[in-house]
């Protein structure tokens, strides 16, 4: 490595935020600076493994000499940045498009930590008036772009509409989707490069689409299921997932999570086995895993059948030699 290629490994940018002084390397964004100072900011549709979208606006800051909030999961550092995180302008802003997010979409489902950015930011989504009434399927997936769709006087506009069950590996419930475009990344450039889908409309009525609204058996899909690891609100979710919710049998609480590597070839990938009442309810794999990000194939990620019917198996193969 020449001398000015070391000093360009090594060169960093000094920036203040909320008071503290810190440097980070050269590139980094806002967030990461944040991160190294302990400041925790929120975000949605932010992913460390996947391109910065810029697309939920939880994470804005102000920044002294910007006409605007600006985005810390992609605004890159400069030197001499003085960056407020948590100034009256950023609250209100992030409680808005929360609220807003609240009251059209289904966010019952969305982690924990999510959850709490609401009573974090004294979020209201309630005072946007009740909910209106569900669309039906066919009219979820046909608006046309630009069209606007009244509700009734008092009433929040939202995006629900009946689940999609089209395949016996995963269920889309666009009721719970937020357009964060995780989905949309892990499809494309940043994971498995199928662009299966994408985003069809514009305005409220945008929303995640396969081609022409194909049902998935029909689609480019290639069920991987890397947009169901990076889903936040369960909008993607495992079929046996979805059926364990619809039965109240799902306790997550009572389940373990036990590393392993995939059986079916030569990579490596590590696999988490999430384990209830003795089964294997669904898997996924680490976003700091070197081989993987994060990110499986179909046989990695829905290939656990298997190991439910050794018993059944084993009784055949019984059967058979008996035979």
């Amino acid at each position: 490595m020449t001398a000015t290629a070391q000093e360009r490994a090594v060169r960093t940018v000094t920036l203040t935020i909320d008071g503290q002084t810190t440097s980070v390397p050269e590139g980094s964004t806002i967030l990461e600076a944040c991160n190294t100072v302990g400041i925790d900011t929120p975000t949605l549709c932010y992913l460390e493994t996947l391109t910065p979208v810029n697309a939920c606006r939880v994470c804005v800051v102000e920044l002294e000499g910007s006409r605007v909030l600006v985005p810390a999961c992609a605004r890159k550092v400069e030197p001499g940045m003085v960056v407020h995180t948590d100034s009256e302008r950023v609250r209100h802003s992030r409680k808005l498009v929360l609220e807003m997010l609240g009251s059209s979409v289904d966010m019952s489902y969305a982690s924990d930590e999510v959850q709490g950015y609401f009573e974090r930011y004294d979020a209201a989504p309630a005072r946007f008036g009740e909910a209106a009434d569900s669309m039906s399927a066919a009219e979820a997936d046909h608006r046309g772009a630009g069209h606007h769709h009244a509700t009734s006087d008092g009433m929040a506009a939202t995006v629900a509409q009946p689940v999609k069950i089209d395949n016996e590996l995963y269920v889309r419930d666009y009721s719970r989707c937020i357009l964060c475009y995780k989905c949309v990344e892990a499809c494309g450039v940043d994971a498995q490069n199928t662009f299966a889908i994408s985003v069809a409309g514009r305005g409220f009525d945008a929303r995640i689409s396969t081609e022409l609204a194909l049902p998935l058996p029909d689609s480019a899909c290639v069920y991987c299921g890397n947009c169901i690891g990076v889903c936040p609100t369960g909008a993607l979710m495992f079929r046996s997932e979805y059926d364990l919710r619809q039965a109240n049998d799902w306790h997550e609480e009572q389940q373990t999570v036990t590393d392993t590597i995939c059986p079916y070839c030569g990579i490596g990938c590590t696999l988490q086995l999430h384990v209830q009442d003795n089964s294997i309810v669904k898997v996924t794999s680490p976003l700091d895993h070197d081989v993987t990000s994060g990110h499986l194939c179909i046989k990695g990620r829905f290939g656990f059948q298997f190991v439910q019917n050794r018993e059944d198996g084993g009784r055949a193969e019984r059967n058979g030699a008996g035979g």
